[in-house]
């Protein structure tokens, strides 16, 4: 994409009206106008890139007159213009590519030698395919530039004797795309993460391992090193921070919705799905504080199948510091990004599901020797008759059976219940390293909640329960002393998982904290933000709660010790 557009001179007498012409090619040209009397003064003041006019207007000019309007056309396009012999030869051109440097001289004539050679033979095997011009990027120029050769042929009685070659500098326009493939490529990257390569990895490390390459390509393509991606959350409309990088915490934790007015230019780009540039911050009403000192900004919609999943914002302590191209790169990487965290999104839900379908087949396959079992039992009951021993066994047989059925349920609920319930509560002995422990337990499933006090108390703990995190954050400001432990859920949906993190640690900087999730994203990005303050552990539902235990124990040691 050029700095500034090309400048088209349109020579009034055109069958149509000039100002019709310049309507219909605006954005595409900068458009001038003047008479046919004034066009070879005007040309000779004035450097165009093309020039419009009515081909009768050439005719009967006079030999010499046409010659000096051809002339100044050629000289003022901008470019470099010449004829070349088959032999080699500049028969002619113009002043601007007199001033390429010899060197790049010589490249156009040897490629014009070799376009007329291209275009005699497609002449005489009469090719109606062959190309009636040859295109050509090539270094020249000086200082590194790139140039384009457009060759054409020139006919005559004696068929394709002579090149026609116009020779502009696209430097601009090689960079734009230099830059957009090596955008490509990393964008390609980012989407190529192999499911082997995340097989044995939980939600926080597939996130790390994509914001590492995200700040990195960020860096080094784009020079951007103060950004913020939120996804949207849908029940919420809220845009949720997932990845972050050069911003403050303030910045970080303002709540943004999907919404046009009220919700800053995230808010903005979110509800309409167009991106925004915000030249100077100070003069934008609808910024909202970002970088400490910021001066402008580039933000562009997160997309996926036409539908808004979230925002890239990226911020510069620089005023105008993003430009028409800046957008349209971030548009690029932005669109690679989306399918990225789209793409670690299915493989949660696919190995999710597939454990779903999975429990269910089996479930499905059991059902039936188990009734067959109970029917079995049954008869047995009946051989029994009063015999104590063996009703005895046919009571554990029966029990076993309605166990194996829970635990199929358990496992099919998948994050909503926790693995190993049974064996855990059935254990009521006190373990030393929880007795008197107070524990507090905030999670808004009112069943995991009471699952974890049961197993704990059992062991000796001194359990306090909370449904939601705003009650769990209140208690955590007062509770005197405070707790041995806190175990939270990271999604509360009236807080999140860090906030409830961030209460703990605020009232005693040694409160050991975990923190459970299911599958999915970590949408408040409070996994990495607690590991990087200080989370003792994360534990990833349907857990065994035996695990529970052992990590409960080694936090608990660790804070001993």
């Amino acid at each position: 994409m050029p700095d500034r557009l090309p400048k088209l001179l349109i020579v009034e007498g055109l069958p149509v009206i000039p100002r019709e012409v310049a309507d219909a090619l605006a954005g595409v040209y900068q458009t001038r106008g003047t008479s046919l009397a004034d066009t070879k003064r005007f040309l000779e003041r004035h450097q165009c890139d093309a020039v419009m006019i009515d081909p009768t207007h050439l005719v009967g000019l006079g030999h010499d007159l046409e010659e000096s309007l051809t002339a100044t056309l050629l000289e003022s396009i901008g470019a470099g213009a010449c004829l070349v012999s088959q032999e080699g030869e500049a028969l002619w051109s113009n002043g601007r590519f007199r001033e390429f440097e010899e060197v790049t001289q010589r490249k156009v004539l040897r490629m014009c030698v070799r376009a007329i050679s291209a275009f005699q033979t497609a002449a005489a095997r009469s090719d109606p395919k062959a190309p009636r011009a040859k295109r050509r990027v090539f270094r020249g120029g000086g200082a590194g530039r790139s140039l384009e050769a457009v060759i054409s042929p020139v006919f005559s009685s004696k068929g394709v004797d002579r090149a026609a070659a116009i020779v502009r500098d696209v430097s601009i326009r090689e960079r734009m795309q230099r830059k957009i493939d090596a955008i490509d490529l990393a964008g390609r990257e980012l989407v190529n993460i192999q499911e082997e390569s995340v097989r044995d990895m939980h939600v926080t490390q597939r996130l790390a391992l994509l914001e590492q390459k995200v700040v990195t390509f960020a860096h080094d393509l784009l020079s951007f090193d103060h950004f913020a991606i939120r996804l949207l959350n849908r029940k919420t409309n809220e845009l949720e921070i997932v990845m972050s990088h050069g911003l403050p915490e303030e910045a970080k934790a303002i709540i943004l919705k999907a919404e046009p007015e009220g919700n800053g230019i995230s808010g903005l780009v979110a509800s309409t799905g167009s991106s925004y540039i915000c030249p100077v911050v100070q003069e934008d009403p609808r910024y909202v504080t970002g970088l400490e000192r910021a001066g402008s900004s580039l933000t562009v919609p997160l997309t996926m199948f036409d539908r808004v999943i979230g925002v890239f914002n990226v911020e510069s302590d620089r005023e105008h510091a993003f430009t028409a191209a800046d957008r349209q790169f971030l548009e690029i990487f932005a669109r690679y990004l989306a399918i990225a965290l789209h793409f670690l999104n299915l493989l949660v839900v696919e190995r999710s599901a597939t454990r779903e379908v999975a429990t269910g087949t089996v479930e499905g396959e059991l059902r039936e020797p188990l009734n067959d079992l109970m029917v079995e039992v049954e008869w047995l009951r009946e051989q029994a008759g009063a015999n104590p021993e063996a009703l005895k066994h046919i009571q554990r047989i029966t029990g076993d059976v309605d166990s194996i059925r829970r635990r199929m349920k358990n496992i099919a609920r998948g994050p909503q219940t926790l693995l190993g319930i049974e064996e855990a509560l059935q254990r009521s002995e006190v373990d030393p390293a929880l007795k008197g422990k107070h524990v507090v337990v905030s999670d808004n499933e009112p069943e995991i909640s009471g699952i974890i006090r049961d197993v704990l108390s059992k062991r000796g703990a001194d359990v306090t329960t909370f449904d939601t995190g705003a009650a769990a954050i209140s208690a955590l400001a007062t509770i005197a002393p405070p707790p041995d432990l806190v175990i939270s859920d990271i999604n509360l949906g009236d807080r999140t998982g860090y906030e409830v993190f961030a209460a703990a640690k605020d009232r005693a900087k040694q409160t050991p904290v975990i923190l459970m999730t299911g599958f999915g994203y970590d949408p408040h990005h409070s996994i990495v933000r607690a590991s990087q303050e200080g989370l003792q552990n994360v534990l990833f539902k349907p857990f065994q709660v035996e695990k529970l235990i052992e990590e409960v124990k080694r936090a608990l040691g660790e804070t001993a010790g």
